[in-house]
């Protein structure tokens, strides 16, 4: 049974401390401060950015898979001030009924439970409001932190994926995690 992943409009999601909005030409600033910082790139399929031009492709690209129903990306943006610090979001696999999750946040963020309590809302949203059977990430083997919160929010290891990503102008072993309904 194929699910039909479109939806008619952005979705917004509220945590206690954060609001996961869509983002937009005005948050191309954040977005190159995340991506031109090395720590957070080091083990995203993203080259660290340069250029502010790499961060509007970015929103363009985001705006574009939601439009045509191949995936969301929530920006996460702090409730106080409405400013993005990192992503969080779904490639879609209707075929499945599935997605793979992906998330990155400025590194200044990093260890304070905001990633968890993100990616844990877009979780019950793909569970609850688009029925997801599962969803899978994978990981780089040297992205510890990573994995934590995977283990941390009840994802599985599913064993090593030897050379499956390329990115960076190589290939990597990715770790597949999966999290069932």
């Amino acid at each position: 049974m194929s699910n039909d992943f479109s939806l008619s409009s952005f979705p917004e999601l509220k945590t206690e401390r954060l609001l996961l909005r869509e983002t937009t030409l005005q948050d191309a600033e954040a977005i190159f401060a995340i991506f031109s910082d090395p720590a957070v790139t080091q083990f995203h399929d993203l080259d660290t950015f340069t250029s502010i031009e790499e961060a509007i492709a970015v929103v363009g690209r985001r705006a574009k898979r939601f439009e045509q129903g191949e995936g969301i990306r929530w920006g996460i943006a702090r409730k106080q001030d409405n400013v993005l610090i990192g992503s969080c979001g779904f490639t879609w696999n209707p075929q499945e009924n599935s997605a793979e999750v992906g998330y990155e946040l400025a590194s200044t963020f990093w260890r304070q439970g905001i990633i968890t309590e993100s990616v844990d809302t877009i979780l019950q949203f793909g569970f609850k409001k688009m029925g997801l059977r599962f969803v899978v990430a994978q990981v780089m083997l040297d992205n510890i932190a990573s994995k934590k919160l995977l283990e941390k929010l009840g994802f599985q290891s599913q064993g090593l994926l030897k050379q499956y990503g390329f990115f960076k102008g190589q290939f990597h072993d990715l770790e597949q995690f999966v999290l069932n309904k």
